[in-house]
């Protein structure tokens, strides 16, 4: 399946300047631009200082619309929200690494009881089976030592 983005763009990548990203989102620019100021959504910017709005930001702005619109959510509660959902993707791909992290331990860990074992059976396969003298008292014994599994 191929991108529907021209190479070396992705959805965050910030290409529609302000009016074609109102036209997209459904909103005038002026919304945008207090959208901006608010800190609902943060466009890039150009060298020259423009917004340029990213497929993702004008995602984030229709969503905004529909909270607002369709739910009366106000602008504060908008914002909060946007805020605690970046919060729970930040805390979703740190508890993937933590994942990752633990599943590369746990491999090295059953690696290294591996070699413990093996370590353990190759001692264990150098003791030597000889016939061990015993005294009691004047009388003398002959005792086969087998070590303990």
């Amino acid at each position: 399946m191929s991108s529907p983005h021209p190479p070396g763009v992705d959805q965050d990548t910030p290409v529609f300047v302000i009016s074609v990203a109102a036209q997209l989102a459904g909103l005038h620019a002026q919304t945008l631009r207090s959208y901006d100021r608010m800190g609902l959504v943060s466009p890039g910017r150009s060298p020259g200082g423009g917004r340029r709005y990213s497929a993702r930001d004008i995602a984030l702005l229709q969503e905004v619309q529909r909270l607002s619109q369709n739910h009366g959510v106000n602008l504060a509660g908008i914002k909060r929200i946007i805020e605690l959902e970046n919060q729970v993707d930040a805390l979703r791909s740190r508890l993937a690494e933590i994942s990752a992290e633990l599943e590369q331990a746990r491999a090295e860990l059953a690696h290294a009881q591996a070699a413990a074992e093996q370590a353990a059976a190759a001692v264990h396969a150098s003791y030597r089976r000889d016939l061990v003298p015993v005294r009691h008292g004047t009388e003398t014994s002959l005792v086969i030592w087998r070590p303990r599994r």
